[in-house]
Protein backbone atom coordinates (compact mmCIF):
# COMPACT_ATOMS: atom_id res chain seq x y z
CA UNK A 1 0.00 0.00 0.00
CA UNK A 2 1.20 3.49 -0.74
CA UNK A 3 -0.29 6.57 0.86
CA UNK A 4 1.31 9.98 0.56
CA UNK A 5 1.44 12.98 2.82
CA UNK A 6 -1.21 15.62 2.04
CA UNK A 7 -0.09 17.75 -0.88
CA UNK A 8 0.83 21.37 -0.31
CA UNK A 9 -2.48 22.50 -1.71
CA UNK A 10 -4.24 20.92 1.25
CA UNK A 11 -2.69 23.52 3.56
CA UNK A 12 -3.94 26.59 1.73
CA UNK A 13 -6.37 28.82 3.55
CA UNK A 14 -5.94 27.08 6.90
CA UNK A 15 -7.33 30.03 8.79
CA UNK A 16 -10.40 30.53 10.95
CA UNK A 17 -12.42 28.41 8.49
CA UNK A 18 -10.61 25.34 9.81
CA UNK A 19 -12.33 25.75 13.14
CA UNK A 20 -15.72 25.35 11.47
CA UNK A 21 -14.77 22.38 9.30
CA UNK A 22 -17.14 19.43 9.50
CA UNK A 23 -16.80 15.83 8.37
CA UNK A 24 -18.72 14.83 5.28
CA UNK A 25 -21.72 12.53 5.74
CA UNK A 26 -21.54 10.40 2.61
CA UNK A 27 -22.27 7.31 4.71
CA UNK A 28 -25.79 8.61 5.43
CA UNK A 29 -27.05 8.78 1.85
CA UNK A 30 -27.26 5.78 -0.46
CA UNK A 31 -25.77 6.69 -3.86
CA UNK A 32 -27.87 6.02 -6.94
CA UNK A 33 -27.70 2.44 -8.20
CA UNK A 34 -27.22 0.73 -4.85
CA UNK A 35 -29.77 -0.68 -2.42
CA UNK A 36 -29.65 0.20 1.27
CA UNK A 37 -28.46 -3.34 2.08
CA UNK A 38 -25.69 -3.18 -0.52
CA UNK A 39 -24.58 0.21 0.72
CA UNK A 40 -24.59 -0.96 4.33
CA UNK A 41 -21.95 -3.54 3.38
CA UNK A 42 -19.75 -0.72 2.04
CA UNK A 43 -20.28 1.86 4.77
CA UNK A 44 -17.09 1.04 6.65
CA UNK A 45 -15.14 1.67 3.45
CA UNK A 46 -16.94 4.96 2.92
CA UNK A 47 -15.90 5.97 6.45
CA UNK A 48 -12.34 4.90 5.78
CA UNK A 49 -11.71 6.32 2.31
CA UNK A 50 -14.50 8.72 1.36
CA UNK A 51 -14.71 11.05 4.37
CA UNK A 52 -13.38 14.60 4.07
CA UNK A 53 -13.07 17.65 6.29
CA UNK A 54 -15.48 20.07 4.64
CA UNK A 55 -14.79 23.77 5.17
CA UNK A 56 -17.09 26.69 4.37
CA UNK A 57 -17.02 27.39 0.63
CA UNK A 58 -16.48 23.75 -0.32
CA UNK A 59 -18.73 20.97 -1.54
CA UNK A 60 -18.36 17.21 -1.74
CA UNK A 61 -20.14 14.23 -3.25
CA UNK A 62 -20.06 10.43 -3.49
CA UNK A 63 -21.15 8.54 -6.61
CA UNK A 64 -21.35 4.84 -7.46
CA UNK A 65 -21.34 2.70 -10.58
CA UNK A 66 -22.19 -0.98 -10.99
CA UNK A 67 -20.15 -2.81 -13.62
CA UNK A 68 -20.64 -6.34 -14.99
CA UNK A 69 -16.94 -7.12 -15.12
CA UNK A 70 -14.40 -8.67 -12.73
CA UNK A 71 -12.89 -6.31 -10.18
CA UNK A 72 -9.36 -6.96 -11.44
CA UNK A 73 -10.36 -5.86 -14.94
CA UNK A 74 -11.92 -2.65 -13.65
CA UNK A 75 -9.00 -1.94 -11.36
CA UNK A 76 -6.50 -2.44 -14.19
CA UNK A 77 -8.04 0.62 -15.88
CA UNK A 78 -8.77 2.76 -12.81
CA UNK A 79 -5.26 2.43 -11.38
CA UNK A 80 -3.58 3.81 -14.55
CA UNK A 81 -2.83 7.27 -13.22
CA UNK A 82 -0.75 7.86 -16.33
CA UNK A 83 -3.61 6.93 -18.72
CA UNK A 84 -6.78 8.66 -17.45
CA UNK A 85 -7.96 9.25 -21.02
CA UNK A 86 -8.79 5.54 -21.30
CA UNK A 87 -12.09 6.24 -19.60
CA UNK A 88 -12.30 9.92 -18.70
CA UNK A 89 -14.50 11.61 -21.26
CA UNK A 90 -13.12 15.14 -21.34
CA UNK A 91 -9.39 14.41 -21.37
CA UNK A 92 -7.72 14.91 -24.74
CA UNK A 93 -4.30 13.69 -23.67
CA UNK A 94 -2.05 13.17 -20.67
CA UNK A 95 1.70 13.54 -20.34
CA UNK A 96 4.10 12.36 -17.65
CA UNK A 97 7.85 12.72 -17.14
CA UNK A 98 10.21 10.51 -19.15
CA UNK A 99 11.40 8.83 -15.97
CA UNK A 100 7.82 8.43 -14.70
CA UNK A 101 7.26 5.80 -12.02
CA UNK A 102 3.69 5.32 -10.83
CA UNK A 103 4.08 5.91 -7.12
CA UNK A 104 2.60 8.28 -4.56
CA UNK A 105 3.79 11.82 -5.24
CA UNK A 106 4.12 11.44 -9.02
CA UNK A 107 2.30 13.95 -11.23
CA UNK A 108 0.60 14.12 -14.59
CA UNK A 109 -0.33 16.99 -16.90
CA UNK A 110 -3.81 16.60 -18.32
CA UNK A 111 -5.07 18.43 -21.41
CA UNK A 112 -8.81 18.96 -21.59
CA UNK A 113 -10.96 18.92 -24.73
CA UNK A 114 -12.26 22.26 -25.97
CA UNK A 115 -15.67 23.50 -24.86
CA UNK A 116 -15.09 23.11 -21.11
CA UNK A 117 -14.16 25.88 -18.63
CA UNK A 118 -10.66 24.40 -18.42
CA UNK A 119 -7.60 23.80 -20.58
CA UNK A 120 -4.98 22.03 -18.49
CA UNK A 121 -4.71 20.36 -15.11
CA UNK A 122 -1.66 19.30 -13.12
CA UNK A 123 -2.52 16.41 -10.82
CA UNK A 124 -0.74 14.53 -8.05
CA UNK A 125 -1.17 10.88 -7.08
CA UNK A 126 -2.03 10.86 -3.37
CA UNK A 127 -3.02 7.23 -2.76
CA UNK A 128 -2.32 3.98 -4.61
CA UNK A 129 -3.29 0.78 -2.82
CA UNK A 130 -3.37 -2.33 -5.00
CA UNK A 131 -4.35 -4.51 -2.04
CA UNK A 132 -7.47 -2.53 -1.14
CA UNK A 133 -8.14 -1.22 -4.67
CA UNK A 134 -7.92 2.47 -3.78
CA UNK A 135 -6.57 5.38 -5.80
CA UNK A 136 -6.73 9.08 -5.02
CA UNK A 137 -5.40 12.27 -6.56
CA UNK A 138 -5.46 16.02 -6.07
CA UNK A 139 -5.33 18.89 -8.55
CA UNK A 140 -2.32 21.08 -7.80
CA UNK A 141 -2.28 23.48 -10.75
CA UNK A 142 -3.41 24.26 -14.27
CA UNK A 143 -5.91 26.41 -16.11
CA UNK A 144 -9.29 25.48 -14.61
CA UNK A 145 -11.75 26.45 -11.87
CA UNK A 146 -11.56 23.31 -9.73
CA UNK A 147 -9.52 24.68 -6.83
CA UNK A 148 -8.44 22.33 -4.05
CA UNK A 149 -10.06 19.40 -5.85
CA UNK A 150 -9.32 16.01 -4.32
CA UNK A 151 -10.80 12.68 -5.37
CA UNK A 152 -10.74 9.08 -4.15
CA UNK A 153 -11.91 6.04 -6.12
CA UNK A 154 -12.40 2.58 -4.62
CA UNK A 155 -13.28 -0.65 -6.41
CA UNK A 156 -15.24 -3.45 -4.72
CA UNK A 157 -16.82 -6.82 -5.47
CA UNK A 158 -20.51 -7.27 -4.76
CA UNK A 159 -23.00 -10.10 -5.22
CA UNK A 160 -26.34 -9.30 -6.85
CA UNK A 161 -28.88 -11.78 -8.20
CA UNK A 162 -26.42 -14.62 -7.79
CA UNK A 163 -23.73 -12.89 -9.86
CA UNK A 164 -20.54 -11.11 -8.86
CA UNK A 165 -20.47 -7.45 -9.90
CA UNK A 166 -17.94 -4.70 -9.42
CA UNK A 167 -19.06 -1.50 -7.75
CA UNK A 168 -16.96 1.63 -8.10
CA UNK A 169 -17.27 4.40 -5.53
CA UNK A 170 -15.84 7.81 -6.42
CA UNK A 171 -15.90 10.83 -4.14
CA UNK A 172 -14.47 14.32 -4.31
CA UNK A 173 -14.16 17.59 -2.44
CA UNK A 174 -13.66 20.95 -4.17
CA UNK A 175 -13.88 24.69 -3.54
CA UNK A 176 -17.00 26.46 -4.78
CA UNK A 177 -15.74 29.03 -7.35
CA UNK A 178 -16.51 32.66 -6.70
CA UNK A 179 -19.82 33.59 -8.31
CA UNK A 180 -21.09 30.00 -8.27
CA UNK A 181 -23.40 28.25 -5.85
CA UNK A 182 -22.66 25.00 -4.07
CA UNK A 183 -25.48 23.33 -6.01
CA UNK A 184 -24.10 24.47 -9.38
CA UNK A 185 -20.60 23.31 -8.51
CA UNK A 186 -21.77 19.90 -7.34
CA UNK A 187 -23.98 19.47 -10.41
CA UNK A 188 -21.07 20.19 -12.73
CA UNK A 189 -18.61 17.92 -10.91
CA UNK A 190 -21.18 15.14 -10.49
CA UNK A 191 -21.98 15.23 -14.21
CA UNK A 192 -18.32 14.86 -15.16
CA UNK A 193 -17.79 11.98 -12.71
CA UNK A 194 -20.97 10.20 -13.84
CA UNK A 195 -19.96 10.39 -17.49
CA UNK A 196 -16.51 9.07 -16.65
CA UNK A 197 -17.96 6.16 -14.69
CA UNK A 198 -20.36 5.35 -17.52
CA UNK A 199 -17.45 5.21 -19.96
CA UNK A 200 -15.47 3.09 -17.48
CA UNK A 201 -18.40 0.67 -17.53
CA UNK A 202 -18.43 0.51 -21.32
CA UNK A 203 -14.65 0.04 -21.57
CA UNK A 204 -14.28 -2.62 -18.88
CA UNK A 205 -17.39 -4.60 -19.78
CA UNK A 206 -16.04 -4.70 -23.34
CA UNK A 207 -12.70 -5.95 -22.03
CA UNK A 208 -14.46 -8.63 -19.98
CA UNK A 209 -16.51 -9.81 -22.98
CA UNK A 210 -13.41 -9.96 -25.15
CA UNK A 211 -11.54 -11.98 -22.51
CA UNK A 212 -14.49 -14.36 -22.14
CA UNK A 213 -14.71 -14.84 -25.90
CA UNK A 214 -10.98 -15.55 -26.12
CA UNK A 215 -11.22 -18.07 -23.28
CA UNK A 216 -14.20 -19.76 -24.91
CA UNK A 217 -12.41 -19.96 -28.25
CA UNK A 218 -9.31 -21.40 -26.60
CA UNK A 219 -11.40 -23.98 -24.75
CA UNK A 220 -13.22 -24.92 -27.96
CA UNK A 221 -9.92 -25.34 -29.81
CA UNK A 222 -8.55 -27.49 -27.00
CA UNK A 223 -11.72 -29.61 -27.05
CA UNK A 224 -11.50 -30.05 -30.83
CA UNK A 225 -7.87 -31.12 -30.53
CA UNK A 226 -8.74 -33.59 -27.79
CA UNK A 227 -11.65 -34.97 -29.81
CA UNK A 228 -9.43 -35.35 -32.88
CA UNK A 229 -6.78 -37.14 -30.86
CA UNK A 230 -9.32 -39.56 -29.38
CA UNK A 231 -10.91 -40.16 -32.78
CA UNK A 232 -7.54 -41.03 -34.33
CA UNK A 233 -6.82 -43.48 -31.52
CA UNK A 234 -10.17 -45.27 -31.92
CA UNK A 235 -9.77 -45.67 -35.68
CA UNK A 236 -6.34 -47.30 -35.47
Amino acid sequence: MEMGEPSEIDHHHLDSATATATATTHHLNVPAGLSQHEFDDLKHLVFQFHTYELRPGQCSSLLSQLIRAPRDVVWSVVRRFDKPQIYKHFIKSCSVAEDFIMTVGCTRDVYVISGLPAATSTERLDILDDDQYVIGFSITGGDHRLRNYRSVTTVHEMERDGQIWTVVLESYIVDVPEGNTEEDTRLFADTVVKLNLQKLTSVTEGMARAAAATAAATAATAADCEYGFLERRTTK
